[in-house]
């Protein structure tokens, strides 16, 4: 199968296939796209290759994942698409739940049963062809049966409710000194939540991350 080696093209670069679908009109795919496959990344793997080039642009993880996935998506006669070009943007989080066994979490990233809130989405590659792919299983998101709630509770600001997410007050606690943990740890809610545990990202991964969330460029 097609995905199959798609995987292992991206083996070195530790991204993985994130499941496929068949595009129709409502998915908003390019012109002539009818198969979407999904590409990004769950814990540290990707994390670990990414760490060992050099950094030089301003936005040196999207300037990787391009020189990675370009060329593939070349080799494998499809398009490359990304969830940072734009405006305007594609939309890669409806695309992940068609494609993928996740859903929406109460502080907004999909979580997914395995991985939990620690994955990512980092590209896709678009087929004119209908591939052979398998439909992703369905199984009931794991916040549905979570009583605790820890990740609406855990945050020392009170930046994630059931109303939404307070970004300025989470920028804010993050920039000063109270917000060390956040900044260099990854974000307390996040960390709280129980699924996923294994794939948590390493503490540089979760630091760069924040770091880029409190000066996007």
């Amino acid at each position: 199968m097609i995905i199959d080696d798609i995987q292992r093209a991206f083996a070195a670069s530790g991204l993985i296939t994130r499941g496929a679908f068949h595009a129709t009109t409502a998915d908003d795919v390019p012109e002539g796209g009818r198969t979407v496959v999904m590409i990004g990344n769950a814990g540290p793997d990707m994390w670990r290759a990414f760490a060992k080039t050099e950094r030089s642009s301003a936005n040196p993880l999207d300037s990787w994942t391009r020189e990675v996935l370009d060329p593939i998506a070349v080799g494998f006669g499809a398009t490359a698409l990304y969830p940072f070009n734009g405006p305007p943007y594609h939309p890669f989080q409806r695309w992940a739940m068609r494609a993928d066994d996740v859903t929406p979490s109460p502080i907004g990233p999909l979580i997914h049963p395995m991985f939990g809130l620690w994955h990512a989405y980092r590209g896709a590659l678009v087929f004119d062809a209908e591939l052979d792919i398998q439909t992703p299983s369905r199984t009931p998101s794991p916040c549905a049966s979570c009583t605790d709630k820890r990740c609406l509770n855990t945050c020392p600001v009170g930046a994630f409710s059931e109303h939404g997410y307070d970004v300025p007050t989470c920028r804010t606690h993050i920039a000063a000194p109270d917000g060390q943990d956040c900044l260099e740890g990854g974000c307390l809610a996040r960390r709280a939540c129980p699924i996923g545990q294994d794939y948590i990202y390493e503490p540089a991964q979760a630091a760069f991350h924040m770091m880029h969330f409190l000066d996007p460029k």
